[in-house]
């Protein structure tokens, strides 16, 4: 089926990929939503309902858009993302931006190139010793970046840690309130 699209000219394939990819990932997170809802009528309510659950409901709100999005430049990760996202209720006004770009990149990408040059792209990488230092750096680099992020965000200081400090007083900090 997918060679007879792909056969198409360029724009009947991609509105034919983007729809099919639309109405799919749509269903997975629609699918996430209705067992997150049902869930919540059974005694995994106390479960589902829990601070840990709920703090990751908002991390999935908050960053999980470009999960979504980049998800769809991925194999066997798409389902589970869409699903998570669902599960995890992300709103509407982020998760249709995120899946329509996704679904944008997926729909181009298998209207032009297709899985077969995907598939060439990943064996010529694999074969190359060059290319796999490339990627190992690569991830390195991403994670390092990530790690960093998180203990950047950790040592923040906030406004009231520093008002409960008697050596930080606003006169310490800048001496021109000081007053004579």
């Amino acid at each position: 089926m997918m060679d007879s699209i792909v056969s198409l000219p360029f724009i009947w394939a991609f509105l034919i990929l983007f729809a099919i990819v639309m109405l799919r990932s749509n269903a997975t997170y629609w699918a996430g939503r209705g067992l997150a809802a049902g869930g919540r009528k059974t005694k995994l309510q106390k479960h589902l309902d829990s601070p840990a659950v709920l703090r990751a409901e908002k991390i999935i709100a908050r960053w999980g858009a470009p999960a979504v999005s980049v998800s769809f430049l991925t194999i066997g990760v798409q389902t589970a993302i869409n699903t998570a996202a669902g599960l995890g209720r992300m709103p509407l006004r982020r998760y249709i931006p995120a899946t329509v770009i996704g679904s944008i990149a997926w729909a181009t990408i298998y209207a032009t190139i297709g899985l077969a040059a995907f598939d060439a792209a990943l064996a010529a990488a694999a074969g190359s010793p060059l290319a796999l230092i490339g990627l190992v750096l690569l991830a390195g680099v991403a994670a390092l970046s990530i790690h960093l992020f998180r203990v950047s965000r950790t040592r923040k200081l906030d406004k009231s840690a520093l008002e409960d400090c008697p050596a930080i007083t606003p006169e310490a900090v800048n001496p021109a309130t000081q007053q004579a």
